[in-house]
């Protein structure tokens, strides 16, 4: 099994953050959904699987793609799925240690919190590695109940906690500018937005519901 899948989504290029630091990861394998295997090809990068309807490129990009690609899995338009969920149960079914979707956000609202709200489905919480979406400002995680230890990251200061389900219980911060201890936080509520760390290591649990982690920089 692969170590790291990266997953590059159809997105505004101008969302999607240097993907040069990331190419060179000899333990990562790429896939591509629509616009984003050109996206990827363009960059010299060579995924090993695409998805999509590739309704979002011209004639002469689709003929580009069919002659560089071999195992491309062409859908149709009309489906129950996002060519983005199609991408990443594949990814999952892979078990990597880590997921990371770039291209998800920006653009159309209804396709980035669709995609935001892929990483909130069942078979992503129950994953047993992590699956990020990162752009230039930001990188989101979802996470189930539990306790867990976070690094102080320059190139991402700000520290966000957003309830996806209807409450989020015993929410406790340890290391952070604003602590809290067993607080109940209900979704909707701008209590945990834009929190820092102030030592190099930090810590958070909860005890029920879903919650989303922004770490972003302005």
């Amino acid at each position: 099994m692969e170590k790291k899948i990266y997953i590059l989504a159809g997105g505004p290029v101008e969302n999607v953050p240097d993907l040069g630091e990331y190419a060179n990861d000899k333990e990562a394998v790429w896939a591509g959904v629509d616009r984003g295997v050109f996206h990827l090809l363009e960059q010299g990068i060579i995924p090993r699987i695409a998805f999509g309807d590739f309704d979002s490129v011209s004639e002469a990009e689709w003929m580009m793609i069919r002659s560089r690609l071999e195992n491309i899995r062409k859908s149709q338009p009309e489906k129950d799925e996002t060519d983005m969920e199609l991408a990443l149960m594949w990814a999952i079914s892979q078990e990597p240690e880590t997921i990371r979707i770039f291209g998800a956000t920006g653009g159309r609202a209804d396709h980035a919190f669709t995609n935001i709200l892929l990483l909130a489905h069942e078979k992503c919480l129950q994953f047993k590695g992590k699956i990020e979406i990162i752009d230039r400002k930001n990188e989101i995680t979802m996470l189930k109940p539990g306790s867990y230890t976070i690094e102080k990251m320059e190139s991402f200061p700000y520290v966000s906690f957003l309830p996806i389900t209807e409450t989020v219980e015993n929410l406790t911060l340890s290391g952070f500018k604003y602590p809290l201890l067993n607080c109940r936080v209900e979704r909707g509520t701008t209590l945990c937005v834009s929190n820092e760390l102030i030592r190099d290591f930090g810590t958070f649990s909860f005890s029920s519901g879903i919650l989303m982690m922004v770490r972003s920089h302005d």
